[in-house]
């Protein structure tokens, strides 16, 4: 699973923001940091996930691949 359109144009523009993939036995995780002392906060409203990290707001459609979205220490994790 790839991040988020969205979410890989603002990493390509913001040097601080940073886009992991983890594989695990049961699962695979995009992890994506916005920076230093950055926290993300998330909202779902339908399909749509909506994340405000810092003053920048992003909003993307829920892969229909992922299994859960959530925030952990002001990371979003997508998880599949």
């Amino acid at each position: 699973m790839e991040a988020p359109r969205q979410l890989r144009s603002a990493a390509a523009e913001r040097e601080e923001i940073t886009i992991a993939h983890r594989e695990y036995e049961d699962e695979n995780v995009v992890a994506i940091d916005f920076g230093p002392g950055v926290e993300a906060t998330l909202d779902i409203v339908g399909e749509t996930a909506i994340v405000v990290a810092g003053e920048s707001q992003y909003e993307f459609e829920i892969p229909p691949e992922a299994t859960d979205v959530t925030t952990n220490d002001g990371i979003l994790l997508i998880t599949e």
